[in-house]
Order: structure tokens, then C-alpha cells, then sequence
């Protein structure tokens, strides 16, 4: 039984209600949360300033022992420098540099193919160093302290402001799933944290979170795919063979964002169903810029949603 999404008439007082919502939690808790992610990456750079001598000191043989420092040398050029852009300037293997971004090495690759492909980022990283913010590259000298502090904050903030979306939408996810965990809590159901556990065998009155559900993978081969779900439910009341109700919370700091991104939870609900059939629960937890163009679509989808500032609502979908 549809529940949010064939209420259109209620639907501008909820958006506004949502975006005031989502840009009080912004305003309150999102300059905490980037200094925090700031000071963390701020020490990172320091240490990368420290590996290179205050970038003094650059060469393939470092990159290879360091490669997290490719992080903080992206970021001191000028212009700073994507993660493409860079593969595309040096004309590097795509996997050399993604691992690089995560501290590692590829598997399997052999030390001289790595020192020569570490060699081109460094040299594209030579020529495009920023001299307004490492100034003591040229003529060569010393940095003080404050030359230093300096430096490492603005690379930080850089590197900070490249990735603030995400970072911001992860914590603003994680504050969605602890308040469908504690409103479930509030009303008698446990959390299940057996690893492992099949999303449809989970017992009557549990839930779980960041649950990985099989689905086909399509083409003509039997072959199945995981997709992530965020919140999974079983009913109290749920009989052998039901599905539980399967939640994705989803929070957007604007409106266009959530337009190019709708045709996801579409997608999701499509392979869901071509895999569990029309019984399988599919609902979607919102906070924050959703408007009457993401909700028409996601209704004529078939997708019903909760708002997170009507989260009781979640009792009528039977739990």
C-alpha cells in the first residue's frame, strides 16, 4: 500500500520541511566535521612534506616507497591536479595511480615497470609545483616553520575541498542509519550482526545495516552481482518466506545533484524485482533536496520513500 508516493498533494510541504532539516544539520554540524577531516589530512601532508624534504627532494625510488604522498603532491601543483588528469598528463597505467591514492602498490607489478611508470608522475608533478605555495623551491632553501605550516594548510584545505561532498554525505548518512537504528530500538527490534547472514534469512524483529543483496547481473549466463543496501528489516510479525523491507537513505545538499542521481534507486528497484519478484519491499529514507521532479520520477518508478522528519512513517510499511 503506497504510503509518500501518491501523497503529490503533500509533497511541497514536505521538501520544504526536508531542505530546512538538512541545511539546520549543515550549518550545525558540517564546519566540525571538515575541520576534523582537515586536521587528519593536514597531518598527512606534513608528512609528506617531511618524506620529501618540503617537496625538495622528488624522485621515482620515493613515490614507490611513498605512495600515499601522491595524494599531497596532486595537490601542490598549480593547477592542483584530478585523478584522471594526472593519468592522462603522464600517460600512466590507470591502476598504478588508483592504488597509489590508497597507499599501495598494484599486485603482481615488477619494480623497474613501476619505477619507470613512477617516474612519468613525477616528472608531470616537477614541472606543475605550485611556486606561490612552496616558494623556497626555486632558488633552493630551507622553508621556515611558518613557510611550512602554511604550505600544509593549503594543501590540506585543497585536499579537504576536492573530497567535502563525499565527506560530508557519508557522515549525513551514517546520522540516517543511526536514527533508523534507534527508532527501531525504540520499539523492540535488535540489531543482527552475523556476518555473512542472507538478507532474507534474517530473523523476525532484527535488522542490519550495509547489506550486501544479491541480484542477476543480466547478459545469458546464471552470474549474480551484490548491491549494497543500507538498511535491512525484517517485520516482527514476518512470516517464513517474506522479504524484508529493504531501505536506502539517501540525503542531497542541493537540488540538482539528486536529478542526475535518480536514476540509481531506479535501477536497483528494477534488478530487485527481476530477481525477488513484485513482493520484494524496496524504500527509499530522505533528507535534505529532493524535489517534485526526483519524487514524480521515483513514484512513477514504483518507489515509495519515508521523510526523515516524518520517520514514524516507517511504521506503515508494517514494521
Amino acid at each position: 500500500m503506497p504510503v509518500n508516493l501518491s501523497e503529490a498533494v503533500r509533497w511541497p510541504a514536505d521538501i520544504s520541511t526536508s531542505v530546512q532539516m538538512y541545511n539546520e544539520w549543515y550549518l550545525a554540524s558540517a564546519p566540525t566535521i571538515f575541520a576534523r577531516e582537515r586536521a587528519a589530512t593536514a597531518a598527512e601532508v606534513s608528512q609528506a612534506l617531511e618524506v620529501t624534504q618540503d617537496l625538495t627532494l622528488l624522485s621515482a625510488e620515493l613515490l614507490v616507497e611513498n605512495p600515499k604522498i601522491i595524494s599531497t603532491l596532486r595537490m601542490a601543483t598549480c593547477p592542483p591536479v584530478a585523478v584522471d588528469r594526472l593519468i592522462g598528463l603522464a600517460q600512466v597505467n590507470t591502476n598504478l595511480v588508483k592504488a597509489m591514492e590508497e597507499g599501495r602498490l598494484p599486485q603482481r607489478s615488477r619494480r623497474p615497470v613501476l619505477l619507470a611508470e613512477s617516474q612519468k608522475i613525477i616528472d608531470v608533478f616537477i614541472r606543475l609545483i605550485d611556486p606561490t605555495i612552496f616558494p623556497w623551491r626555486s632558488p633552493l632553501r630551507t622553508p621556515d616553520a611558518s613557510e611550512r605550516a602554511k604550505a600544509a594548510t593549503i594543501v590540506a584545505d585543497r585536499l579537504c575541498a576536492a573530497v567535502s561532498n563525499p565527506i560530508l554525505r557519508n557522515a549525513q548518512e551514517q546520522r540516517q542509519l543511526e536514527a533508523i537504528g534507534s527508532w527501531l530500538r525504540n520499539r523492540g527490534y535488535t540489531e543482527h550482526e552475523v556476518a555473512g547472514t542472507a538478507f532474507e534469512m534474517l530473523p523476525p524483529g532484527t535488522f542490519s545495516f550495509r547489506l550486501n543483496v544479491p541480484v542477476d547481473a543480466g547478459g545469458d549466463e546464471d552470474e549474480t552481482v551484490n548491491i549494497p543496501i543500507d538498511a535491512v528489516v525484517m517485520p516482527r510479525d514476518a512470516s517464513p518466506g517474506d522479504f524484508p523491507l529493504l531501505i536506502e537513505a539517501k540525503s542531497a545538499g542541493d537540488f540538482t545533484n539528486t536529478n542526475k542521481r535518480r536514476k540509481e534507486e531506479a535501477t536497483k528497484m528494477r534488478q530487485l524485482t527481476e530477481t525477488y519478484g513484485a513482493n520484494i519491499r524496496f524504500i527509499l529514507f530522505l533528507c535534505g533536496y529532493f524535489g517534485v521532479k526526483y519524487l514524480r520520477y521515483e513514484a512513477n518508478e514504483g518507489i515509495d520513500w519515508v521523510w526523515e522528519h516524518r520517520i514514524d512513517d516507517l511504521s506503515l510499511f508494517g514494521l
